[in-house]
């Protein structure tokens, strides 16, 4: 039981006795206690002033006065108007302290084999470029997201669904097959999602130099970026496709698996992964089956020239292609076939799709249209909107190869990690193996940490040099504090003091220290919150406050030269508890911390 629910029950006790009112503990009003005034809870009075006929203040008193004499667990008391503060007993906290301490998963609920089926589609790239900033956002706030679901009991899928195919992907097959010249992955020494982007830039070039000699000869720009020699190719190229065409689909398969093995590897880097992965070339056909169903049931319309649209503006939309008048699908008509398919496969109780904000209305229209189709959980899918990123120079293009590269991206991290720690000496005395496990540790974790510290939901932008910082709210600053607390612990062990738990819990301790206990009891309604917001951010934010009230107190207290014997047991099992807290924390964040540095 919480300390919530024990006062809400106390203080339905008190107004009983005193005033003869029958309240649930449930419609008690309790809210923590502003910083400005003395007390960590406080009852809001109002609603019991009827039953005791005086005023907030007497009312408020008459409480207050009455809970001191009959529970311990209040210390004292005051009353701002109609609000009842009330200061915890330092006992009561000590207590919770040492049960915190001895509890293997404080703050975490475990799945239970009954649990609920939570799916989370994240990463969701093209196979025509590597994985950029904007995918590390993406792929950094789903792995968080479902890690923090897992955390608050669900069971989580981590699902991919792989845009492998479409005009996009056959512009980068075609500039290969036109300007290559049979370069490999290998024979080039590039990354296979590296050298395929780079067909992809290629492309773009070729068609803008098209388009301008086309305008010179007199053509509108309309005219001619419709009729260019190299869209016309790639557009025939992507209906050879849908029909098979053996060299066709042989170039696909070859160039898809070049961009498979890069991104297994930024994969790997980044630290994300996924429990099923969905391909939109095996996904679409199910979708143009669901389509046409929906023609046949009159809820779609097929037009003249063959296309296939949804008439929404009944809805409040407008109308939506769904297939293009040459047979081929649009990305609609994937995603509606791989919700269905995902539906076959597992038993989900909620769909997550977590996708920029750009994509609201697409996920909006294909609410409508499962709900349409007569799937029932259509209109309970959660589209997880996030705000964009972007770097202090500005926005990133993929066609103009002026996009940030994932890898490139994490290299540089760890390289800044390793420059910046080599300066401030956090390194001097580790190993050579240690250093390059530490610096891949904070340089991944800075870039981590500076990304999921912000409100998923507002546009950031990502400064690198800023995010390396060991002071403020950055993740090397809080990995750095969990390993000086490792390392007080490990001289603790050494000089053989025994801290597994408290041996007095009525020591006096200081109002800072009594704080930082209110603090670590704080972690599973944090976890939980994150949890039905959808907001890591929640987390980052409640370990950083954590940290920089433990750096207030390591400064301000001492710990292995204490004297007093159960003082200084108290503040390394503090410590351990605040560094066990750090660690739980900056994982759900997808984070590790370092046992030293």
């Amino acid at each position: 039981m919480n300390l919530e629910t024990i006062l809400a029950t106390v203080v339905a006790d008190a107004v009983k006795t005193i005033y003869s009112l029958e309240i649930a503990a449930e419609q008690i009003q309790l809210q923590k206690t502003k910083k400005e005034f003395e007390g960590e809870l406080t009852v809001v009075i109002f609603p019991f002033v009827k039953a005791s006929r005086k005023s907030p203040e007497q009312t408020g008193q008459e409480i207050g006065e009455y809970l001191q004499k009959n529970n311990q667990l209040i210390s004292s008391f005051n009353v701002i108007r109609g609000f009842l503060n009330l200061s915890i007993s330092k006992s009561y906290w000590l207590e919770t302290l040492n049960t915190i301490h001895t509890s293997k998963q404080f703050g975490i609920t475990t799945p239970t084999a009954d649990a609920e089926l939570m799916m989370i589609e994240y990463s969701s790239p093209n196979t025509n470029k590597p994985l950029h900033l904007g995918h590390v956002r993406n792929n950094l706030l789903g792995h968080s997201i479902a890690e923090i679901q897992k955390a608050n009991g669900w069971k989580v899928i981590k699902t991919n669904i792989v845009n492998d195919r479409g005009i996009h992907i056959c512009k980068s097959m075609l500039a290969w097959k036109l300007f290559g010249n049979g370069e490999t992955p290998e024979s080039s020494g590039l990354k296979g999602d590296h050298l395929v982007g780079k067909y992809y830039v290629i492309f773009d070039k070729a068609f803008k130099a098209e388009i301008k000699e086309m305008i010179e000869n007199g053509l509108s720009e309309e005219e001619a970026k419709k009729s260019a020699p190299l869209i016309l190719a790639a557009q025939q190229m992507l209906l050879d496709w849908e029909n098979n065409d053996p060299e066709v689909r042989h170039l696909w398969e070859t160039m898809n698996a070049w961009v498979y093995a890069g991104f297994d590897v930024t994969y790997k880097q980044m630290g994300v992964d996924f429990d099923k992965i969905y391909y939109e070339s095996e996904t679409y056909l199910e979708g143009k089956t669901e389509v046409e169903r929906g023609v046949d049931m009159g809820i779609f319309n097929q037009r003249t020239d063959g296309s296939v649209w949804a008439d929404l503006t009944a809805d409040g939309l407008d109308e939506k292609l769904l297939l293009r008048a040459d047979g081929t699908s649009v990305y609609m008509t994937q995603d509606i076939g791989t919700a269905k398919l995902r539906y076959v496969d597992y038993p989900i109780n909620k769909m997550v799709y977590v996708v920029g904000n750009e994509q609201n209305y697409h996920f909006q229209v294909l609410s409508i249209l499962l709900d349409k189709l007569g799937f029932e959980w259509g209109k309970s899918l959660v589209h997880f909107s996030y705000g964009m990123v972007e770097l202090p120079e500005g926005k990133m293009k993929s066609r103009e190869g002026t996009v940030v590269d994932a890898d490139d991206l994490m290299d540089e991290m760890i390289e800044s990690a390793r420059e910046t720690s080599q300066e401030l000496g956090k390194l001097d005395n580790c190993t050579a193996e240690e250093i390059e496990r530490i610096v891949r540790m904070v340089g991944l974790g800075a870039l981590k940490y500076f990304i999921l510290k912000v409100d998923p939901r507002k546009s950031m932008t990502f400064n690198p040099k800023e995010s390396i910082d060991f002071n403020g709210n950055t993740g090397p600053f809080i990995q750095y504090t969990h390993a000086r607390i490792k390392s007080v612990l490990r001289k603790a062990l050494e000089q053989g003091i025994d801290f597994t738990n408290l041996s007095d819990t009525q020591l006096t301790i200081s109002d800072k220290e009594n704080y930082l206990i209110q603090l670590i009891t704080e972690f599973p309604g944090v976890v939980r919150l994150s949890g039905e917001e959808f907001s890591p951010a929640l987390i980052a934010n409640y370990i950083y406050d954590l940290v920089k009230e433990y750096n207030q107190f390591y400064h301000d207290f001492t710990i292995l030269k204490e004297e007093n014997q159960n003082l200084k047991q108290f503040r390394l099992v503090l410590s351990e508890t605040t560094a066990s807290i750090i660690k739980t924390g900056m994982l759900l964040l997808g984070i590790e911390v370092p046992e030293r540095m």
